[in-house]
């Protein structure tokens, strides 16, 4: 029989899948930072460039994005569990490949390898953006606070990972930390298996969310995605220079490494909190405008950065950036939602994360890039800025002109 248009799908294995998610999350997303905390230890013993290194981290934004389009059609084909199980296992083989490379060059192609497309392209790929997709389809009433629930697994992973990374990487090196955090991930496998199918979508209800043939924002549809596209690469480029590179930025002028690895956990724990709030924020006033707001938020703090090199006051920037950040890639999912029906969502999303994440991995190889260039992390910073404004003023048209959208019209030519 039809669900009714105002019945809620939501029930308590919503948030059962909600959670089980978070945890698979929290766990995957450390994966990164075994590069971010060692960084500048990695650089050392390989006898190379900051941004040589650095590439590692974009590699695997680069890969998680291309792989969350792909892994988002072979969620559809073969199930969100089967394809959880393969982002496990390719994380995990990833870490020992990073891990057991051998001295000098090979070691670099090691690191390569197995961040770019074990870790990224078939680790996180098949995690990160279909578990979004999965989530969203077992929420209509309350979808921007369970997205902002399970896309702080990068949070909580940064809140817990990094000071244990850091003691890891003193005591047993870091290529052993790549190991041991291997096996770690393959001790999620049992969480992965109890993933449950989602209710089934049915049309016209808040699940299926616009109906087929309605234009969003008065605009053709293809011309909506690609600006949430181009305005997700420049809003994620400033995010990834204080994700990837504020433990070194705090070694390079003297801060030690243990404290800047503090640093990095109090501004992801600042940013799992808030991230919370964001989503209420999202379930009341929608997708876009809660980008806009959190655009505002991080371009302020990220212009912080550039005016004190004070641990004390660098440790309250921080928790300031994570507060105001967090709330955007989530509400870029809920953006999606909004604006598109249901049905499109298992590539729409992945799509639009695709370009979140390539900003991600732009910004992170662009921050040591520019470091490498100047020898200092101002210009970073202050390039960060720069893109930063450029997001605030595309979405800013986006809101207009949803503002000034009252009613909605149907397509009348095709994408």
């Amino acid at each position: 029989m039809p669900r009714a248009a105002d019945e809620t799908i939501e029930s308590p294995r919503s948030w059962q899948a909600a959670i089980l998610t978070l945890v698979i999350l929290s766990v995957g997303f450390g994966a990164p930072l075994l590069v971010v905390v060692g960084l500048r230890q990695i650089q050392s013993d390989l006898g190379t460039d900051r941004s040589v290194i650095a590439l590692a981290s974009a590699l695997i934004w680069i890969g998680n994005a291309i792989g969350g389009v792909v892994m988002g059609r072979v969620a559809v084909a073969i199930g969100m569990r089967w394809t959880a199980v393969l982002g496990v296992v390719s994380i995990a083989a990833g870490l020992a490949l990073s891990g057991l490379g051998s001295g000098g060059q090979g070691s670099i192609w090691a690191i390569y390898v197995g961040h770019g497309l074990l870790i990224g392209l078939f680790g996180l790929g098949a995690l990160y953006a279909p578990l979004t997709v999965y989530v969203s389809h077992w929420f209509d009433k309350r979808r921007g606070t369970a997205l902002a629930l399970v896309a702080s697994g990068q949070y909580v992973a940064g809140m817990f990972w990094p000071p244990m990374i850091e003691y890891g990487n003193a005591h047993v090196g870091w290529q052993t930390m790549m190991l041991i955090y291997g096996g770690l991930m393959l001790a999620v496998l049992p969480l992965v298996l109890l993933l449950r199918a989602p209710p089934e979508l049915r049309v016209g209800t808040p699940s299926s969310g616009p109906a087929p043939g309605r234009l969003p924002l008065g605009l053709p549809p293809i011309a909506v995605q690609v600006t949430l596209c181009f305005a997700g690469f420049f809003c994620c480029v400033p995010m990834a220079i204080p994700a990837s590179h504020l433990v070194a930025f705090c070694g390079d002028i003297g801060i030690p490494a243990a404290d800047g690895a503090a640093m990095l956990s109090v501004m992801l724990t600042c940013a799992f909190i808030s991230r919370q709030l964001w989503g209420l924020l999202a379930d009341r006033v929608g997708g876009l405008r809660t980008i806009l707001f959190g655009s505002i938020a991080q371009i302020v703090t990220l212009a912080s950065f550039l005016t004190t090199r004070n641990e004390v006051g660098l440790f309250l920037i921080a928790g300031a950036y994570g507060l105001g950040f967090s709330g955007l890639i989530p509400a870029y999912a809920v953006a999606v939602r909004d604006l598109f029906p249901a049905r499109e969502a298992s590539w729409r999303i992945p799509t639009v994360l695709m370009f979140l994440m390539g900003g991600m991995a732009f910004g992170s190889w662009f921050g040591g890039k520019l470091y490498d260039l100047f020898m200092s992390y101002q210009m970073a910073f202050a390039v960060g800025v720069a893109f930063n404004a450029v997001h605030l003023v595309v979405i800013l048209l986006l809101v207009v002109r949803s503002a000034r959208q009252r009613t909605p019209q149907l397509v009348t030519a095709a994408e």
